[in-house]
């Protein structure tokens, strides 16, 4: 997933950009608010199945980018940018993903004092595997695009494609021990490594910043 957009640039982009250009960002924009759609949903409701903290980490992150997704879209849809609209974005999606890393905290601290068993997810390691190719695709795509249009929004968008990446693969690292080896408490502990890259980008967030990932 999933830092919102910064503070970008005091003039609307939409107004100096080429058709093209522009149709590209909004194209690359509605296939990711399809895709996130679809991966939160999937991931939320495989981690309330197989009790999967680390699956609930990644579908809640998955999410709070959908907002994220969605203020960059109206970004290069609308000639008037409303940069207040932003910051309230930034700062919502700021507040979800600190409450995401309390929800957490408790399942991972339920599941190793073994009030919660995590279960094997074969639709979650699926959607993890798919999340883990698509994410840095799009990431890549993002980057190019926000140095054709200088935007600081798309840029913070694209970094927070690639973190999502990052989280696929740190959550398919835990399911898949778990499936393999049965080993239960590799779930909680994968889900307690997601949280500072969840705390961070809530604290960027809040503070209106670009994520600092390399994509």
């Amino acid at each position: 997933m999933a830092t919102t957009p910064p503070k970008t640039d005091s003039m609307p982009v939409a107004t100096s950009l080429s058709a093209e250009t522009a149709g590209r960002v909004i194209r690359i924009q509605a296939f990711t608010l399809v895709w996130m759609t679809v991966e939160a949903a999937v991931s939320l409701a495989a981690a309330w199945t197989a009790r999967s903290a680390a699956l609930l980490g990644f579908g809640g992150d998955s999410a709070v980018e959908l907002i994220s997704a969605v203020v960059v879209l109206r970004r290069f849809r609308v000639t008037s940018h409303d940069v207040h609209a932003e910051e309230r974005a930034a700062k919502i999606a700021a507040a979800l993903l600190f409450v995401l890393a309390v929800f957490v905290v408790l399942a991972s601290v339920l599941s190793l004092l073994g009030h919660i068993e995590p279960r094997c997810s074969a639709v979650g390691i699926a959607l993890l595997i798919l999340a883990a190719v698509v994410m840095p695709w799009l990431a890549r795509q993002k980057r190019r695009l926000s140095v054709t249009t200088n935007s600081a929004a798309l840029r913070a968008d694209a970094a927070e494609s690639a973190v999502c990446g990052y989280l696929a693969l740190i959550a398919l690292a835990g399911l898949a021990v778990n499936a393999i080896w049965k080993v239960g408490c590799a779930d909680p502990v994968t889900a307690l490594s997601l949280l500072p890259l969840i705390v961070h980008e809530g604290w960027e967030a809040m503070k209106g910043n670009p994520c600092c990932v390399v994509v």
